[in-house]
């Protein structure tokens, strides 16, 4: 940002001196018009301007992922995958957009809640590839799976919404500042710890689906979904980068917010741009590039919910039950 009056000099600048009605009112200063900060007073949290093109450029690619997501999704009726990753690209534009803007620290709330929802699309996608390989093999059932992870997944949306909410409201410098902070970081990690718990649930599922003390076969259902090779490795592949795209990001985001808006790694946007923008436009883009219903299909997907298995279990069980009262009525 250039100055009309060149590059203003506030060294000799004192919180007696300076302008009353800008110190009571931060919201209206400019890079021009106020300092960063005045004898330990901050005016601001940010020591740099957000780069216009690179925040252009990463609201532009969740722009197309978004509508790839929800063309997508109405097309092979993914409903699910659609409406979390929709909701995390959503609050990722609105993000990269409030950057530009930088109104109201918006950006920073919907850029800590976005990969939330995107990380629900990985969740939602691990109790089908249980179906899809061998639900007998797993620790849990299909869908235990699926509520241990969005229930993970909420917690920290709550947490991270609520702490986000009172930061950006909250004064500079305040307690309430200080709190929302800290509610955010421990939703962040919240989030960490569920990813990471995630990734050894799949790792020990692939470890049974691989193993040969088991004596059940895999699902002979999607045998030739298996046989794919878009599917496996590809598609599987996807999934885990994307989790651990994530994963790196939310790490990071930790480590950030532990520092406060006026940390090092709050002030350092090449690092901002690498670890959370790149991290989880890559997650988006494998995400999106390896649709479900691009790789799986519509049909299989919907056959490997278990909400539906759970019907042709019970099926299952109709006809055997019926085959063996005829049975008995014939003796």
């Amino acid at each position: 940002m250039v100055c009309a009056t060149g590059t203003p000099d506030w060294s000799g600048v004192t919180l007696e001196t300076f302008n009353r009605t800008l110190l009571l009112n931060p919201m209206l200063c400019t890079a021009c018009t106020c300092p960063l900060e005045i004898d330990g007073y901050f005016l601001g949290y940010m020591s740099y301007f957000p780069s216009l093109a690179g925040n252009a450029l990463f609201a532009a690619v969740f722009g197309v992922g978004l509508l790839a997501q929800v063309f997508l999704g109405i097309r092979y009726k993914t409903w699910g995958y659609m409406i979390a990753m929709s909701g995390g690209l959503i609050l990722e534009i609105v993000g990269y957009v409030g950057r530009i803007l930088m109104r109201d620290n918006m950006y920073l709330v919907c850029l800590t809640l976005g990969p939330a929802f995107l990380a629900a699309a990985i969740y939602l996608s691990l109790s089908r590839l249980v179906i899809i390989y061998a639900p007998d093999r797993a620790r849990f059932k299909p869908q235990v799976y699926t509520y241990i992870f969005i229930v993970g997944d909420i917690v920290a949306l709550i947490l991270q919404a609520a702490g986000g909410a009172v930061a950006s409201l909250a004064d500079p410098g305040t307690s309430a500042l200080h709190g929302g902070i800290n509610t955010m970081v421990a939703g962040v990690a919240w989030q960490v710890a569920v990813l990471a718990l995630f990734a050894l649930l799949s790792f020990e599922f692939w470890m049974r689906v691989r193993s040969q003390r088991f004596q059940t076969p895999l699902n002979p259902a999607f045998a030739e979904l298996r046989a794919r090779r878009s599917f496996q490795p590809t598609f599987i592949a996807a999934i885990f980068l994307a989790g651990i795209f994530i994963f790196v990001r939310s790490v990071f985001r930790c480590a950030e917010l532990s520092g406060g808006f006026n940390g090092p790694l709050a002030n350092e946007e090449v690092t901002f741009m690498v670890l959370e923008g790149t991290m989880i436009a890559l997650a988006s883009i494998l995400l999106t590039a390896f649709h479900p219903g691009l790789v799986v299909g519509s049909e299989a997907w919907s056959a490997a919910s278990w909400k539906m298995g759970k019907h042709v279990q019970q099926s299952e069980g109709d006809v055997e039950k019926s085959g063996k009262d005829t049975g008995s009525e014939s003796q």
